[in-house]
């Protein structure tokens, strides 16, 4: 096969991974905590001889996750909160422990507060963070405490990852993290709010349109090469 449409069907693949995570931002504009993502693509030169030029192919292999905030959306709910800075929830998974931004919590039958499927928010400790029976709502502080009746029962914990890349989107608002993370002493956490999706909608689908326009330039170029050869093929033949 010709070296132009080896470059030019690695271009496309990369654009298509690039168009399914523009089509992820956008379905997730109106997600709580969502983070958006975008394709990162790398460049790898290869010399074809002494006295022929190179040959650059790009590969997107790996996608980046933008740590922009949200804004913050008043909701009232005593289990509503969001950060107002950098970091992460902790909760427990069946899969481990997962990392989010997404704050809407509620209270499970044991007094266990829990996302909506049942995942446990973890103290500073990574403990889970119980309220005792028959008190209400609990009040939680800017630091992350939280307290019921005026005593502290417990401190939510919030961690940033020491390296942002060893975060894996595992899809919606979690994160698996392969390295290790820090705790974060000076967090700041807001009772009654939850932070919005940091997905610019308008700026996604401009560049949607981008990559769409940029996919069918390369597939026209493959069309014509495809016809390039045949004739040429035809020719010999002949």
């Amino acid at each position: 096969m010709d070296n132009s449409i080896y470059a030019s069907l690695n271009r496309q693949s990369g654009l298509m991974q690039e168009m399914q995570a523009i089509a992820n931002n956008i379905a997730n504009s109106d997600t709580t905590g969502f983070r958006k993502e975008g394709v990162v693509f790398s460049e790898h030169i290869a010399r074809l001889g002494r006295q022929e030029p190179t040959l650059a192919m790009a590969d997107a292999s790996a996608r980046m996750i933008d740590l922009r905030n949200g804004a913050l959306q008043n909701t009232g709910g005593a289990l509503d909160i969001a950060l107002d800075g950098e970091g992460f929830f902790r909760l427990a998974t069946p899969q481990g422990e997962r990392l989010t931004r997404a704050g809407s919590f509620t209270l499970s039958p044991e007094g266990q507060i829990v996302s909506s499927d049942g995942s446990a928010l973890l103290d500073s400790g990574g403990a889970t963070v119980t309220i005792p029976p028959g008190f209400g709502p609990p009040a939680i502080a800017r630091d992350g405490t939280v307290s019921v009746a005026g005593a502290a029962v417990a401190q939510i914990g919030v961690v940033l990852p020491s390296d942002p890349a060893s975060l894996v989107h595992e899809g919606g608002t979690r994160f698996a993290i392969e390295g290790d993370t820090v705790p974060l002493a000076d967090a700041q956490i807001v009772q009654g709010f939850l932070e919005r999706s940091n997905v610019e909608p308008v700026r996604e689908i401009a560049r949607m349109i981008e990559v769409q326009r940029a996919y069918e330039l390369g597939q026209g170029f493959l069309e014509r090469e495809d016809s390039r050869i045949r004739a040429v093929i035809e020719t010999l033949g002949r």
